[in-house]
């Protein structure tokens, strides 16, 4: 109802659905994606194939190097159309009190669902609960421009951008695809 153009129809392989979220608690100055930079080979795996790897490796070397704080993963939602949820816990501390996350929009080219450098900690205190819209990114690995285009490798790869097609602006305006809520753990 909300993305109405060349929405797939259900079916048990090819039907709407989202990969496992993967994401990181990081402090800043990490990036997981970012508008208007090329992505990396994880990014584009998980953007085209829904598969965490090698974005899960390029997360550990970052925790090896000081610049993340955790790696977390959820499991998939194998059904867009029914209003189901993941969910995951994780420790954000002062030294790493933001979190970015991806989820791959399926079927589609290099499409993701995701959210940069949200921070955790709001005047000296961590938010109890922040819920945050999703929006579908382009990652800029795949020349495909509908949901089940054939897989086209773009060479040289392009910026990721805010997904602006059909699919995702209506009445001129980008519709989130999904929500994220963090809340606290008492």
């Amino acid at each position: 109802k909300t993305h109405p153009f060349e929405y797939p129809e259900s079916g048990l392989l090819s039907g709407p659905h989202f990969s496992g979220l993967i994401g990181a608690t990081h402090a800043d100055g990490y990036t997981l994606f970012a508008e208007g930079t090329k992505p990396t080979m994880g990014l584009e795996r998980l953007s085209e194939e829904g598969k965490h790897n090698p974005l899960d490796e390029e997360i550990k070397a970052a925790i090896k190097a000081g610049k993340v704080g955790e790696l977390f993963e959820t499991g998939p939602i194998k059904d867009a159309t029914e209003m189901k949820a993941e969910m995951v816990e994780f420790t954000v501390t002062d030294k790493y009190p933001m979190v970015s996350a991806v989820a791959m929009i399926a079927p589609s080219p290099d499409w993701f669902a995701g959210v940069a450098n949200v921070n955790l900690m709001e005047n000296g205190k961590w938010v109890q609960t922040k819920t945050i819209e999703l929006y579908a990114f382009d990652s800029g690995g795949d020349d495909g421009r509908t949901y089940k285009a054939s897989d086209v490798d773009t060479n040289p790869k392009k910026q990721t951008m805010k997904a602006m097609n059909q699919h995702f602006v209506v009445d001129g305006k980008a519709r989130p695809v999904a929500t994220l809520t963090f809340t606290l753990k008492k």
